[in-house]
């Protein structure tokens, strides 16, 4: 790991922690069951190919990713096994699904029907629509879904559902996860008793995983997520105690000069922050192109030297302020963690998104590529 790698901004994996996370998941699951990690959106930020790089090792075959050109990125990098793709790619670009050997999604009706016409043998996988209303074929048109089976270019080898309300603890969310599941396992039975075989089935993702005692039945792949970078969408208290996961992501940025303000003075953008005493301020090189929000402008925290200080004024694109009054001997070219730990303290991903009022997903995928990632 050369200076330039660590030089403005970048992420750090610990590949520790995520061989951990994987097989404490897969633990989770019954024997026949195996993981299909969703490396989409850059592996939630954290990098796609070293990601698959690292579950490779661990023997793991079946992934899933949101596009085409996600998939065609892992096969460039070696990536083997199945590689699925959850969304729409538009019949114009079906020569990629071949070159390299993707497995698409049918996400309706029409759509299975163009695949059908593509003229070249394809490997698929159905979508169920059980619930979500999103994408599949309504679970109800019986006859759509077993026309699938007869266009002869398709090679279906999955069917699939997913569920909406895994992440509630709710009855009503649990209830409505139930008859998801009734849905979906009464379209498996009603192929099987048509003799159509031969497919995979697969229906949680990562709370269907940790939310799973809801479930009845058994699955040949699981869709793993935001839990296998050993991060909750939201924080939960009783989540974290059943389960032993740990983070893979650190954010870090070096501090580019500081300064000291008078009592009164204002700083950044529209100086959006005034001083009420004399304090002094760190410019640090991370900012909203990077993929930090800027509703953390005034609200949101790094940690320097082991101890937790402000962002003050707005989020720049490129740049932040931090008030670093209280960090004794702070001085340019110090590290700025704002997802990770520093000493005894330790911002989480959760943290931050409970911050910025959304969720962890959505912080750890916008993470931007100009940022370097590097494994620890």
């Amino acid at each position: 790991m050369n200076g330039n790698e660590k030089g403005r901004a970048w992420i750090e994996l610990n590949t520790r922690h995520l061989h951990h996370n994987a097989k404490q998941l897969q633990k989770l699951l019954p024997d026949r069951c195996s993981l299909m990690p969703a490396v989409k959106a850059d592996a939630y930020g954290h990098g796609a190919v070293p990601v698959a790089e690292e579950l490779q090792k661990l023997g793991i075959r079946n992934y899933c990713v949101a596009s085409a050109p996600e998939g065609a990125e892992l096969r460039q990098a070696g990536i083997r096994g199945q590689i699925l793709i959850l969304g729409y790619t538009d019949p114009a670009d079906f020569d990629l699904l071949r070159e390299f050997n993707l497995t698409q999604t049918i996400v309706d009706e029409n759509y299975g029907k163009a695949l059908g016409s593509y003229g070249r043998k394809l490997p698929v996988h159905v979508g169920i629509d059980t619930g979500m209303h999103r994408l599949g074929v309504p679970f109800s048109h019986t006859d759509s879904i077993k026309t699938m089976w007869d266009y002869k270019n398709l090679r279906i080898t999955g069917l699939y559902s997913h569920l909406c309300t895994s992440d509630g603890l709710t009855s009503e969310d649990r209830s409505y996860v139930r008859l998801q599941e009734k849905r979906f396992q009464d379209t498996v039975k009603m192929l099987r008793a048509e003799g159509r075989n031969g497919f995979s089935t697969h229906l949680q993702g990562s709370y269907g995983i940790l939310n799973g005692d809801v479930l009845t039945g058994s699955y040949d792949l699981a869709r793993v997520g935001i839990a296998l970078y050993g991060v909750l969408s939201e924080p939960s208290e009783e989540l974290e105690q059943r389960y032993d996961l740990k983070p893979v992501l650190s954010l870090k940025a070096r501090i580019a000069c500081v300064r000291e303000l008078e009592a009164g003075e204002g700083a950044g953008y529209g100086l959006a922050w005034h001083t009420d005493s004399r304090r002094k301020i760190a410019a640090v090189t991370l900012g909203y192109a990077d993929g930090y929000p800027r509703t953390l402008s005034n609200r949101g925290h790094a940690l320097v030297r082991g101890i937790r200080v402000p962002v003050v004024g707005r989020v720049c694109m490129d740049q932040l302020l931090l008030d670093v009054t209280q960090v004794p001997d702070v001085r340019s070219g110090d590290e700025a963690v704002f997802i990770g730990r520093s000493k005894k303290l330790c911002i989480r991903a959760e943290d931050v998104a409970a911050e910025a009022g959304t969720i962890s997903n959505e912080i750890l995928s916008a993470l931007g590529k100009r940022l370097r990632r590097m494994a620890v």
